[in-house]
Formats: structure tokens, sequence, C-alpha cells
């Protein structure tokens, strides 16, 4: 590629990235998110965020304007503009907006993967499941490319359109999936899909947790259950989401705890003893390892900024 045309397909991508953010900002007025179109997230941030902890979706996340981070057990990644986040599973992580601001709003787009339609654009492509026996992280930044970039815009236009968008959203939605195949990411959004081997089972092993979460781990049961030794069943899955399956489970016994006393107004021994904890002093040592503060503290703080700045979603 000549500077020329290296100037031009920047010049594209520039173009593209600021219609993005003008969609964006049209369609989200205020802090939040919407759904824009179905599993299509638009979101938007006046300015930088603490450090948050939520369920983050197997997905495809861009940003317009700004950037985030996210933290997996030990593994940061942050990205921006100019790279894509994929998430192949269900995952428990920390993510903090850090560039934002009244004139220049952190905006972001999440496009949740559905497995069954990764597998389908993979059948059409010929693009076969590797069978592969090497553990593939949940989470990876790439570079975002000028023709992924403007799939995206493609699908963000169809919001004005109702019609249009009941028809084209799948379309474009397959392209930015065959897109997504034939770049870096390949072999992560193969696993979304299924990818056979160790990846395959350390996919059920998520599942199952987020299924029994408030259910004792028995490690001998879940390896044997996946046809793998429990060093080797340990090992694959901190691999995968750089953490132990028990750190994991804990993640997710909290996160439902404390959604439980916000969303449901539990207390904290019931909230502790709904997601499996016995001892509510254990569950209060644990909760403030994770979160920072006790459980009853932590509430009383969100409730009291969900009041001033209103919860709405997906970030």
């Amino acid at each position: 590629m000549n500077h020329q045309q290296s100037d031009e397909r920047a010049e594209r991508t520039q173009a593209s990235c600021n219609e993005l953010a003008k969609q964006i900002m049209r369609v989200v007025h205020e802090d939040g998110a919407v759904e824009a179109l179905p599993g299509i997230y638009l979101s938007r941030r006046a300015t930088p965020t603490e450090l948050g902890h939520g369920i983050w979706p197997s997905s495809f996340c861009v940003i317009a304007q700004g950037s985030k981070e996210l933290l997996l057990g030990g593994e940061r990644y942050h990205y921006d503009p100019a790279h894509y986040l994929i998430a192949t599973a269900t995952l428990p992580v920390a993510s903090r907006i850090v560039e934002a601001s009244p004139e220049q709003p952190y905006l972001g787009l999440v496009f949740t993967l559905d497995p069954t339609l990764v597998s389908s654009v993979m059948v059409e492509a010929d693009s076969p499941v590797l069978h592969s026996q090497s553990p593939v992280k949940a989470i990876n930044v790439s570079p975002l490319d000028a023709a992924l970039l403007d799939a995206v815009v493609r699908l963000v236009r169809l919001i004005d359109t109702p019609e249009e968008a009941r028809f084209l959203t799948p379309l474009i939605k397959r392209e930015i999936i065959f897109r997504l195949l034939m770049g870096e990411q390949s072999s992560r959004l193969r696993y979304v899909a299924g990818a056979g081997g160790n990846p395959q089972r350390i996919a059920e092993a998520i599942a199952r947790l987020h299924q029994e979460f408030d259910q004792p781990l028995r490690m001998e049961e879940m390896a044997s259950k996946l046809g793998m030794s429990v060093s080797s069943f340990h090992h694959h899955f901190k691999e995968v989401t750089s953490m132990s399956p028990l750190q994991f489970q804990k993640h997710l016994r909290l996160q439902e705890a404390r959604r439980l006393m916000l969303g449901e107004h539990l207390d904290v021994t019931s909230a502790g003893s709904r997601v499996g904890y016995d001892d509510t002093s254990h569950f209060n040592r644990e909760y403030k390892s994770l979160f920072g503060v006790p459980p009853r503290r932590d509430v009383e703080r969100l409730r009291a900024s969900a009041w001033q700045t209103g919860d709405r979603g997906i970030n």
C-alpha cells in the first residue's frame, strides 16, 4: 500500500468513526445505554468512571470516542476507537471508562455474540471448526480495520429505518461476524461457536458455573464430567479466564448477591445465603475483598449514586 492509499484509508476510517459517534450521540441523549437494535447496545458517559464490577457478555465491542479498560483476573485490557475488544464467554469483570468529558463523551457499542449465529456464519463461509487443545484467552483486543468499522456504521444507520432494519440487521450482523472470522481474532471467535477439545470443555465449565454458582464446587466431579484431570482442568480454566474455578465462582456469587441486595432489597444475611454462603462473616469478608467495602455500606453507596445519576444498564 502506497502513502496516498494509506492516507485515504485513514481518512475513511476517521470519517466512519465520526459518523458512528454522531449516531450514538443522537440515539443516547444522556449518560446511560440503550438497546438500539436486537443485541446491539449503545452507551454514553460524560465523565470517566470508577472501577465497577459486573457480568460482561460474550460480545464484540467498539468505541467511537474515548477509551475503556477491562480487568479479568490479573489481566488488563485497554481499547479505544482504533481497537475493538472480543469477549468469548460471559465473564465477571471489572471495568472503567478512562477517557470521557462533557465536550467529548465516551461513546461505545456492544454487539452480543450469539453462538448459533457465529456457527451458522462459519458454516456458510466454509470456515471449519478447529478441534484445538490449546487454551484461548476469553478476552482480547485487536486493531479495528476500516472494512469492519464500515459494517458497524451501516448497522447503526438502520436505527432510523425500522422497515429496512428488520430485513438488513441480520445480514449486516453476519457480515460483521464474517469479517471477524477473517481477522486476527478468528480463533477466539471460533471458541464462541464451540471449538471442540479443551477450549470447548472450558466453555462448558463456565456455563455450568453460571448455572450452579450457589452450589459447592467439587473440582474432581466437574473435571471428571468434562473428561479432564483436575490439574488439567484447573490449568486450562485459568489460561482462559485468568482466574481459578473457585475465584470465578466467588466472583459470580458476590455479583449476584450485590444484585439481590440492590434489585430485590434482600438483607446481607439473606443475600449471602441465597448465593451459597452459610457464614455471614465469611460472606462479609469476601464481599469487602472484592468490592472494597462491606456489603451494607456498598449497597447504600450504590443506591445513593443511582438516585443521583440513574442506573441505565450496560456501559
